[in-house]
């Protein structure tokens, strides 16, 4: 669109170009390794590792409380062996000296024992880094006869405890396994080793011209396989569908050390369970996903980013339906900020200019994707023109280019990092009906200040504000409350308060993070008693000695 037309349907200026540069791009997300975790480049807040020559670096801001002691009603459980130096020995005849780690005063492995947010940590004294499928065979099988606990670990950037140990459960790490194994240009489908990290394997595609079909702003840490264990979900499902419909095939290797290997290229295969489905979102708990196959999308030739300000919610619902009719086929995402978390990403960025002059209750990111330019430029400004004459929007910019595209993303990726600047931040991410998403943020905000909690302006309050936004076109809803201390006092207001509110809205209480530790216990918001029944007669079946991912999910 020229900025003739841009005048003429928003009645603003153009993307000014000055936000972040691509190079910003790629500092703030990826340069780390960890997308989400504070202030880069920041002596004070950053920790530096070099493990097998990739640098890796991780927040120092505060260091996470032990999880046995911030969660006193776990108890270890005592029928799984402790580690012994007979263990150690078996581990380096099978594995290179590369491919371990051990513990030590000078050495608590806490990369490996915290999550991201410094809530969870474990005290594993040893990480095993295996290379091939066959290594991971040989660990579990002599872990499942010894009855040593295993907890897999992926990318460890997710947001329920799931991906680190509770007590001492040897980490089983799966970053070096990150080899590409091949794709078919024609049929689309790439097969891959499970520790391949999402962004490299979205640029592996990029070069053969087709696309991933999930992405998140975790992409420079997050691993393929963790991803398809935790179900993700992420900015292009509007698009492209869950990992459910995605996933062709799987790698597996199940708690005794067989591996069941699906990993064929055939998108209908009608003889019998589909079995590759049971680990899709299982968490670790039922085996340990080491390649997969999926079907991927041609990339689209031509994209565009608009960003725009409403007065209301129900505005955000009103051009939602709008876009789904008019922008169909080419719509690719369809996300939702509140004025909050524009606040905060403001103050996160500095002296680096909002697209919109003025504020608004509102915003929303929409992202179209086409394979013609001029058709799909033609069809937004249609619907631009048309959404500002029925006053769904207030205001709003369009991307002129590859770097005003990437800009006008940050304002919604850059949420999550912006929300941990006061010092930690409780993240919610759950389901609700359309209708009813941003209600959840009103009542939340409600209740801490009913209960004294919450000040943007006052630091002796623990929390600064609730933040709400997310993906409209997945009624997903990503609800954080940043706040200047992890406190008691807060929790005991927002749980079960969330999830009994999302259950009473028939929600559930987990969109696409998952499980882990921190929701087990509330599964019963979303999950009747048979269902939980059954999940733990799986469970059970898959691995009768209970080592994968002890403590957690079901």
């Amino acid at each position: 669109m020229s900025s003739v037309v841009l005048k003429r349907v928003l009645g603003l200026r153009r993307v000014n170009g000055r936000g972040i540069s691509p190079d910003g791009v790629r500092m703030l997300g990826f340069e780390c390794g960890r997308r989400g975790m504070g202030e880069i480049g920041s002596s004070k807040f950053w920790k530096l590792r070099v493990f097998g020559g990739q640098t890796q670096r991780y927040s120092s801001k505060a260091r996470a409380r032990a999880t046995a002691d911030s969660h006193p009603d776990l108890k270890r459980d005592e029928r799984f062996k402790r580690l012994s130096k007979e263990d150690l020995e078996y581990f380096r005849s099978i594995l290179s000296e590369q491919e371990i780690l051990e513990g030590s005063e000078e050495e608590d492995l806490a990369f490996y024992n915290e999550d991201w947010m410094r809530k969870y940590r474990g005290n594993s004294k040893l990480v095993l880094r295996p290379k091939t499928t066959e290594s991971v065979s040989h660990i579990l099988k002599y872990c499942q006869a010894k009855r040593l606990a295993v907890v897999p670990q992926g990318g460890n950037s997710g947001l329920v405890g799931g991906s680190v140990p509770v007590f001492d459960e040897i980490i089983l790490n799966l970053s070096q396994m990150n080899r590409i194994r091949e794709f078919d240009d024609v049929s689309g489908i790439l097969k891959c080793d499970a520790g391949v990290i999402l962004e490299n394997a979205d640029m592996h595609l990029a070069e053969k011209g087709f696309i991933f079909p999930l992405d998140l702003g975790a992409k420079g840490s997050c691993h393929v396989g963790g991803l398809v264990a935790t179900n993700a979900g992420g900015l292009r499902f509007l698009r492209y569908g869950s990992l459910h419909g995605n996933v062709i095939g799987l790698e597996v290797v199940l708690p005794n050390g067989d591996i069941l290997d699906s990993m064929h290229g055939l998108r209908k295969d009608n003889t019998g369970y589909d079995l590759k489905q049971l680990f899709i979102g299982s968490e670790g708990t039922l085996g340990v996903i080491t390649g997969v196959s999926i079907l991927c999308p041609p990339r689209p030739l031509a994209s565009n980013v608009c960003f725009l300000g409403l007065d209301s919610y129900e505005s955000v619902q009103k051009l939602f339906a709008k876009a789904k009719k008019e922008l169909n086929e080419i719509v690719s995402a369809f996300e939702f900020m509140d004025l909050a978390s524009q606040k905060l990403v403001k103050e996160y960025l500095k002296d680096v200019p909002h697209p919109l002059a003025d504020e608004h209750p509102f915003y929303v990111l929409i992202e179209t994707s086409g394979s013609n330019k001029d058709h799909d430029d033609e069809k937004l400004e249609g619907f631009l023109e048309s959404a500002m004459e029925q006053e769904l929007v207030t205001d709003g910019v369009v991307a002129q280019d590859e770097t005003e595209l990437r800009n006008l993303w940050n304002w919604r990726e850059l949420i999550p990092e912006a929300t941990t600047m006061g010092g930690g931040v409780e993240k919610y991410d759950v389901s609700l009906p359309l209708k009813d998403l941003y209600s959840l943020v009103e009542a939340v905000s409600s209740r801490l200040e009913k209960h004294g909690l919450s000040s943007i302006d006052d630091p002796s309050k623990p929390v600064i504000c609730a933040v709400g936004f997310g993906h409209v076109g997945d009624n997903n809803l990503h609800l954080n409350i940043p706040n200047r201390e992890y406190s008691q006092r807060v929790w005991a207001v927002l749980e079960p308060f969330v999830y009994e509110f999302v259950a009473s809205k028939q929600g559930s209480i987990s969109a696409e993070h998952g499980i882990g530790l921190h929701k087990k216990k509330y599964l019963g918001y979303s999950k009747n008693e048979q269902e939980i029944k059954l999940m733990k007669q799986f469970r059970s079946l898959f691995d009768p000695a209970g080592i994968l991912n002890p403590y957690k999910y079901v």
